[in-house]
């Protein structure tokens, strides 16, 4: 390899970015209060109320399941737009 192609991958390694921006950070934290608010509902009453056997396993699925997912997997559009590319017909 070349001394250029080695600075180029240097390069290319330099320019990486934080994983997760603010939105994933509030989406996370969200989703830890939902948790903690299931498990609140769990333990409130007697073991057979509504909110011990509906209300919180319907919480707690929501926050482990889709949540905590959407926060670690979002991204933020980037303010880019990428050029759209027309492929001419010809012969």
């Amino acid at each position: 390899m070349t001394a250029k192609k080695i600075k180029r991958k240097e390069k290319k390694k330099l320019k990486t970015s934080i994983p997760f921006g603010k939105e994933n950070y509030i989406l996370f934290f969200i989703g830890l209060l939902l948790i903690v608010l299931g498990y609140i509902f769990m333990a409130q009453g007697p073991a057979d109320s509504f909110w011990s056997l509906t209300l919180a396993p319907i919480v707690l699925i929501f926050s482990y399941c889709i949540v905590i997912p959407i926060s670690i997997i979002y991204r933020k559009k980037s303010a880019k737009p990428e050029q759209e590319v027309n492929p001419t017909s010809g012969g």
